[in-house]
């Protein structure tokens, strides 16, 4: 998906100012600080993700008002973000497919409901939820929270206050992740290794069943942060005594995992080709 056609005209003429900035809504006047900030490219092409600056949280704005959109987007790729721009259900469920640490979510879209969405993401990703839409009902915003939302936002948007919140999420986030690891468990993509239980837990927090030999590989992979084994590596990793191991076992058992391990869309094991295999997600947690 890319998303630069819904903004690039939009891009000549739109300037954001800084500071406790509020959006009056649609096309109306942005008020706020002094300093304008300019808009980001929101280009979502998988090969210019991977050229992306390494390190950057990925954020996606999914945002059916181009004009608060692009000013979403120029905000906080000012603050050092990755952000992706979308107009629609569909363009969010695209842009899923690369690694996602946040999700901005209207409520009101033209392809669907936000509540609906965010269930869709809450089920096939890790990412952060913020609500941020129009809808300011008690009912709205409990149920926002209800469902998915680390926090639920009302337009006028305050920028500064918008950031603070999504730093906190993704503070927060980072935690949970450093405490798991802490307890012999290591968290990729959609899914959670627990080493010392031998267990593989899915984004659902429900068992996904492995034999010895595809547990033992895929530990090899996910500590391997990235890069790529050895087949003959990989064949000592799953020997054992009872069993003769050559490399169609291995290719055979990752054919397996691969199958087992689904949900993002993203591929969880990719072949190097003339080395072997290595764990492809975009960012190992």
């Amino acid at each position: 998906m890319n998303v630069r056609s819904h903004d690039s005209a939009l891009r000549g003429g739109l300037n954001f100012q800084g500071g406790p900035q509020a959006i009056q809504g649609g096309p109306q006047a942005i008020q706020g600080g002094a300093q304008a900030h300019r808009t980001a490219k929101t280009v979502v092409d998988t090969a210019l993700r991977e050229l992306r600056p390494a390190g950057r949280e990925r954020l996606i704005v999914v945002e059916d008002d181009p004009v608060t959109r692009t000013m979403l987007v120029g905000y906080f790729s000012d603050n050092n973000f990755d952000v992706v721009g979308a107009g629609s259900c569909a363009e969010c469920r695209q842009a899923l497919r690369g690694r996602t640490d946040l999700v901005f979510l209207d409520l009101q879209l033209p392809d669907g409901d936000g509540f609906e969405l965010a269930k869709e993401i809450q089920a096939t990703s890790n990412a952060g939820i913020i609500f941020v839409t129009r809808r300011d009902t008690d009912v709205d915003r409990i149920l926002g929270l209800e469902i998915a939302g680390d926090h639920y936002v009302t337009k006028p948007i305050n920028l500064r206050d918008l950031l603070a919140r999504a730093r906190s999420v993704l503070r927060r986030r980072s935690l949970d992740r450093k405490a798991a690891r802490n307890h012999n468990s290591i968290a990729f993509g959609d899914w959670i290794i627990d080493l010392t239980r031998r267990e593989l837990l899915g984004s659902d927090g429900k068992p996904v069943a492995l034999t010895r030999a595809e547990f033992d590989l895929l530990a090899a992979l996910v500590g391997a942060d990235g890069r790529p084994l050895s087949r003959d590596y990989l064949i000592e990793v799953v020997s054992n005594r009872q069993a003769e191991v050559d490399i169609r076992t291995v290719d055979a058992l990752v054919a397996r995992l691969r199958r087992k391990l689904v949900g993002s869309g993203t591929p969880v094991i990719a072949t190097v080709t003339g080395v072997g295999y290595k764990l492809a997600l975009s960012e190992r947690l």
